[in-house]
């Protein structure tokens, strides 16, 4: 396997040799300019990674419709992260550095620990992200002049330790369920992100007197069944029952066998009923089942520009989309909106400074910058966390209260 360092001098002598070329030859730019993808197109996260390349290559074919960009034409280059083990996402991450018309890189998640930031800051790639932002602030907030390279779409994650928990109790202050014996069941897996989460839950839960019955995690991968730890969720029946595996299919089993036997719990299960495929596996047995999101489409009335977006990617590919779809789309338009403003696409250190100067409406709430992580903003006037419960296979936003468009109604299985 190549070095990173190996690999960021292959670039800088293929590019120095292809511009020399290029200003041998005549034209001052090239005419198409590849944006590189970072995306799971195989393995257990294959449905997020196609949204991925479904929302990049939407918004690459409107830029292109309208004539492209100071002459330029936009084309996608991908590399496939596969299972996101780190070999895998080294090896696409080089594969892609190592093409000179790749001018900007992209991805929702690759490596759910976020280390190929290092790849970008060195070869000085500019690279926009989303998801596990708590790992993309660990690797900048010491040093973030260092990566001027590099911008998350998602904000802090620290709304999703401690929000769910507040949620569930503005539930029962207002009525709508009871919490008898503030008893909670967590599970999650083995990764970067789910386990993030989990233990901040974890935290947060404890410190407001919250009991956890059962603490499990299992190992991250394919999960068929889940019976066993929901026996022990059956043994001590809690009020509110957490799964934080965000893959659709693992997320999907769960629901299903909590379902063979239900309690009386509030199911919470975390970001992976957002992506059309968890409905499609889970059909009626997703009526009622919340989420949540940092980060996700904010389609309400006060946010046009999330309907806007979701409406064109369903006429576009004929499916809903999920977070990433729309998410990938408003990353790619960031990036050509750097580029207007500073006109070279070979200007990275310009590029990269645009991007961190954005302040812009998205699907996603109003997107700027925290210059000391790098990390979208968040809050109420930036990129709310935004709770979600699906009926009939629609997904309504029912909180924050300032842009709900519907109201909590009481799970089946809770009557």
């Amino acid at each position: 396997m190549v070095s990173h360092s190996k690999t960021s001098r292959l670039r800088k002598v293929i590019l120095g040799t292809a511009m020399a070329t290029i200003f041998a030859s005549a034209p001052a730019f090239a005419d198409v300019v590849k944006l590189g993808l970072l995306a799971p197109l195989t393995g257990p996260a294959a449905a997020d990674g196609q949204e991925y390349q479904r929302g990049a290559q939407m918004a690459i074919d409107e830029v292109n419709a309208a004539g492209g960009i100071n002459g330029h034409t936009f084309e996608l280059a991908i590399g496939d992260v596969k299972d996101q083990s780190a070999s895998n996402v080294t090896s696409a991450v080089e594969r892609l550095l190592g093409d000179p018309d790749v001018h900007f890189m992209m991805t929702g998640y690759a490596s759910l620990s976020n280390f190929e930031i290092d790849n970008m800051a060195e070869a000085e790639m500019p690279y926009m992200l989303a998801a596990t932002s708590q790992q993309t602030k660990d690797i900048i907030a010491p040093a973030p002049d260092k990566y001027g390279c590099c911008w998350s779409l998602t904000p802090s994650f620290d709304a999703y330790n401690t929000d769910v928990t507040s949620f569930a109790e503005k539930l029962a202050a207002d009525g709508k369920i009871s919490l008898p014996t503030k008893k909670v069941a967590i599970i999650s897996s083995d990764n970067a992100y789910s386990k993030t989460i989990s233990e901040g839950m974890k935290k947060t839960f404890t410190e407001k007197g919250w009991t956890i019955t059962v603490d499990e995690i299992v190992p991250f991968g394919e999960v068929t069944d889940w019976r066993s730890i929901l026996a022990k969720v059956r043994e001590n029946v809690p009020d509110l029952i957490i799964n934080t595996d965000y893959l659709p299919g693992n997320s999907a089993s769960f629901l299903n066998q909590f379902l063979e036997q239900p309690t009386k719990s509030l199911v919470f299960l975390q970001y992976a009923p957002s992506v059309p495929e968890f409905v499609q596996l889970t059909g009626k047995n997703s009526n009622g089942v919340i989420y949540n999101l940092l980060g996700g489409a904010l389609t309400t009335p006060k946010n046009p520009r999330a309907a806007e977006v979701a409406g064109k990617f369903k006429a576009k590919f004929g499916v809903e989309s999920g977070t990433y779809g729309v998410g990938l789309y408003e990353i790619a338009n960031v990036y050509f909106d750097a580029l207007k403003k500073v006109g070279d696409p070979s200007d990275h250190a310009g590029i990269m400074k645009a991007l961190g100067e954005t302040d812009k409406q998205t699907a996603q709430g109003r997107l700027k910058f925290d210059p000391a992580t790098h990390l979208a903003m968040q809050g109420d006037d930036y990129i709310p966390i935004t709770f979600f419960q699906i009926w009939d296979g629609e997904r309504t936003l029912i909180s924050p209260a300032a842009y709900a468009t519907g109201e909590f109604k009481i799970q089946p299985w809770m009557k």
